[in-house]
């Protein structure tokens, strides 16, 4: 794998462990804290170039069913809100939810990704391997 994909995964690996420490202060914690951990487990991996791809696919998939439950209903008017207020602190219900949105969006964005260089490395071995 490249150097780029491993600073990459690294970066977000370091991200996702500080977003769960976020989320412990968030209404319902004992949901948030293992989707960042688990996110942040992926990216760890990933970026020591092991892939377990059956668990990656599943936290994935779950990602991104989860995000459905939390489709934003006006995503333009909830940016507009946060450009506005110009601090983190949850003004609406709506921005909650938005928010945890964003939040799938991106692990499943990121985990979707190491599935993908995962599948990546597999065929390229294979490919070397029948050679």
């Amino acid at each position: 794998m490249k150097k780029g994909w491993i600073v990459f995964f690294a970066v977000w690996c370091l991200l996702f462990l500080l977003f769960a420490f976020w989320q412990t202060n968030d209404p319902d914690p004992e949901w948030w804290v293992p989707a960042y951990i688990g996110g942040a487990m992926v990216c760890g991996l990933a970026a020591m170039n092991r892939f377990p791809l059956q668990i990656i696919a599943a936290l994935a998939a779950a990602y991104v069913i989860s995000s459905f439950f939390f489709w934003p209903h006006e995503l333009v008017s909830w940016v507009s809100q946060e450009v506005e207020q110009k601090d983190l602190t949850m003004k609406t219900p709506e921005m909650e939810i938005n928010r945890e949105f964003f939040g799938l969006f991106l692990l499943a964005v990121v985990t979707g990704l190491a599935f993908w260089q995962g599948r990546k490395q597999i065929s390229t071995k294979q490919m070397t391997d029948n050679d």
